[in-house]
């Protein structure tokens, strides 16, 4: 399982009243919701580390 890190992260009050409501929606915890939206737009950008057979590759590999 990969390490993850953990840091603040300061939003308006409208906007995380609108990501508690999304991530209801989606029965994710507001954390779990920002981690899929992170990724979705990593992976949307080209931006993710390539994977070979299955195992993702960082540059410094």
């Amino acid at each position: 399982m990969s390490k993850k890190k953990s840091f603040v992260l300061r939003i308006d009050e409208d906007t995380y009243k609108a990501l508690v409501k999304w991530a209801d929606d989606e029965f994710r915890s507001v954390n779990g919701q920002l981690e899929w939206i992170i990724h979705d737009q990593l992976r949307k950008a080209g931006r993710l580390p390539k994977k070979e057979n299955g195992i993702k590759k960082n540059k410094t590999d």
